[in-house]
């Protein structure tokens, strides 16, 4: 079924008629053409490709290049949802005319429609440049993987009153400065809640509860790709993990006993060719 180009006015659209938005990761062509078939408003590319795709320990280690490389590859496949680039750790952080320069290249070179960053008032400057550039720009904050050791590992924010207030700051600064979204990350429901009704852009929540304007997950962990740990805020859809690992046992065991290929995974050959073949490799000899 077709369906429109997804949008900043669209989503704007279902904020304000209180529609709930769709959101998922994809880090390649194929997830990004069956998020799309899936009717999903937006795929975020996200810096999580560094732990879900590359196998490293953490979102710090993944480079601009390597983002691209994954953008590139999910553009590809993905032609109606809202296309998300995460800015990766030190790629905005330094200088804002740098994270404008890096925020291009997500565009240009990797097929984003809009980038994303994490970070509160202390980025609402670097938000505004891009802005101002002509670069759409979503904001990340709770839970920011970018600056984990900086809060002291996975943990909720915002429990108290004082952390409260100053994520519910954050927001309207980014707000503020030009993004046209948010991500609440791993936040009380009630404190989400709060920020949603008092921003006029759309909130999307991964651990924030039900009353945000949208959601999002990691699709390695909605899927059960992932291995090492699920989030207590997931829930696994399929367990592909190990329904992938039981079908290639199975062709493993299929090869050693002999049972794959079967005739009808070849090719045949017509027995007047194979017997002309045969007498003239006789003669050759």
């Amino acid at each position: 079924m077709s369906r429109n180009k997804v949008t900043i006015l669209s989503l704007q659209e279902k904020k304000q008629a209180g529609e709930p938005i769709t959101m998922l990761t994809a880090y390649d062509y194929p997830t990004g053409l069956l998020v799309d078939r899936a009717g999903i408003d937006i795929i975020l590319v996200g810096d999580s490709l560094a732990m879900v795709v590359l196998g490293m320990e953490n979102t710090v280690s993944v480079t601009v290049d390597e983002m691209l490389h994954h953008c590139k590859a999910v553009a590809r496949g993905a032609k109606n949802p809202l296309l998300v680039g995460d800015l990766p750790f030190m790629s905005y952080q330094v200088d804002p005319r740098e994270a404008v320069r890096n925020a291009g290249r997500f565009l240009k070179e990797g097929g984003m429609d809009v980038v994303k960053l994490e970070g509160g008032c202390e980025v609402a400057r670097t938000v505004k440049a891009i802005v101002d550039a002509g670069i759409p720009v979503m904001g990340h904050i709770g839970l920011t993987p970018q600056t984990i050791s900086k809060l002291g590992g996975y943990r909720v924010q915002g429990k108290d009153v004082a952390s409260a207030k100053a994520l519910i700051d954050d927001a309207h600064a980014l707000e503020e400065a030009g993004a046209f979204s948010l991500i609440l990350e791993a936040i009380p429901s009630p404190l989400a809640e709060l920020i949603s009704e008092g921003l006029r852009i759309p909130t999307i929540g991964i651990g924030a509860g039900p009353h945000c304007d949208g959601q999002v997950l990691v699709t390695h962990d909605l899927i059960g790709l992932f291995d090492r740990f699920v989030p207590k805020f997931v829930k696994q859809y399929a367990d592909t993990f190990s329904s992938t690992v039981e079908a290639l046992e199975q062709y493993r065991d299929d090869v050693l006993e002999g049972a794959f290929p079967a005739a009808e995974h070849g090719y045949g050959m017509s027995e007047e060719a194979l017997e002309t073949l045969i007498a003239e490799l006789g003669q050759d000899s």
